[in-house]
């Protein structure tokens, strides 16, 4: 689904709603309290959210893994593989798996480290331990009752921020900024902080902070048109990202989070772009669920997370991980 207006600016739908989210609050309550979680031999980092909707916590993964595997540190990556029909435990593989099989997200994290998807995350990292991982780095799981994680970093999009500070379905957040504090060593605040989240955050756990910053195949779309189109949680900054690299966006549609595309869809774009002089620009979340065909005319938009202060997130790793570091 795509994230409704009123998610951010409240009103009275989100009032009309506020009942409702008690009732998810109640159901995460009692879900944590029926669980039994596994604690793994090896350290397990989470990086997760409070929102629903894109925060920037895949490129935040892949900045942490890449970090320890600098370290020669064996890395495993575990994710739900959400919207692929996979229930795993599996490994997923490039050369034979599709985003339809395991989702989008462990296509991109597959290009880094072995990675492994399950709907049960127990049963994940019981499995990246067999392979050997030193070290498992989790995307999302934060509100996930079945593991214990090592390290916990809750990822906030510096624009997005908390929305309108309500639970779902009246707002966007998972569960209240407080208990998610709770699990967090830290916060990754991705972008500019526009939406004031150090200051509701209070002081009360270190931030780190991070841009996704466009890898220098991206810069070849400076003064360029560019038709662009993404299916993420916050389609809107992929429109903003193209615009700060000084592209001529010519249009923008926005799709559904893990929009499954068609090929009609892709090819009606394609032509759309040709027929405004224009090249068709998607993200690398997007690039893994087109068509085969369609790839190669399709240009990717890819970007990377980068610290402000690389030194925040070595502390932490040694502090908390404690392996191919510095203690």
């Amino acid at each position: 689904m795509r994230a409704p207006g009123f998610w951010q600016t409240g009103g009275w739908r989100a009032a009309a709603l506020t009942p409702v989210s008690w009732l998810w609050r109640l159901g995460a309550g009692l879900r944590r309290s029926a669980a039994s979680p596994y604690v793994p031999r090896v350290p397990l980092i989470c990086i997760g959210n409070v929102t629903a909707g894109g925060a920037g916590k895949t490129p935040t993964v892949l900045a942490v893994a890449t970090e320890l595997i600098a370290r020669g540190v064996r890395v495993g990556l575990l994710s739900r593989g959400h919207g692929g029909r996979l229930m795993g435990p599996v490994v997923v593989d490039r050369a034979i798996h599709s985003a339809a099989d395991v989702g989008d997200e462990p296509l991109l994290l597959a290009a880094l480290a072995p990675t492994v998807i399950a709907r049960d995350r127990a049963a994940g990292a019981r499995l990246l331990e067999e392979l050997g991982a030193e070290a498992i780095v989790m995307d999302d799981g934060l509100q996930n009752p079945s593991l214990v994680p090592t390290l916990g970093l809750l990822v906030i999009d510096g624009g997005a921020g908390l929305g309108n500070g309500r639970l779902i379905p009246a707002g966007p957040l998972r569960e209240p900024l407080d208990s998610a504090l709770e699990k967090a060593a830290a916060v990754v605040v991705v972008g500019a902080d526009r939406a004031g989240v150090a200051a509701k955050i209070g002081g009360r756990r270190p931030i780190l902070s991070g841009l996704l910053e466009p890898a220098p195949a991206a810069l070849a779309l400076q003064g360029r048109r560019v038709l662009g189109f993404a299916g993420i949680g916050w389609p809107e900054k992929v429109r903003g990202t193209l615009v700060d690299l000084g592209a001529e966006v010519v249009g923008f549609e926005a799709f559904d989070d893990h929009h499954p595309y068609t090929p009609d869809e892709i090819m009606a774009l394609i032509e759309r772009a040709a027929s405004a002089d224009a090249v068709p620009v998607t993200t690398a979340k997007d690039a893994a669920r087109l068509p085969p065909d369609a790839r190669a005319m399709v240009t990717v938009l890819d970007v990377t997370l980068t610290w402000r202060d690389p030194a925040a997130l070595t502390g932490l790793l040694d502090q908390f991980v404690g392996i191919g570091g510095t203690t």
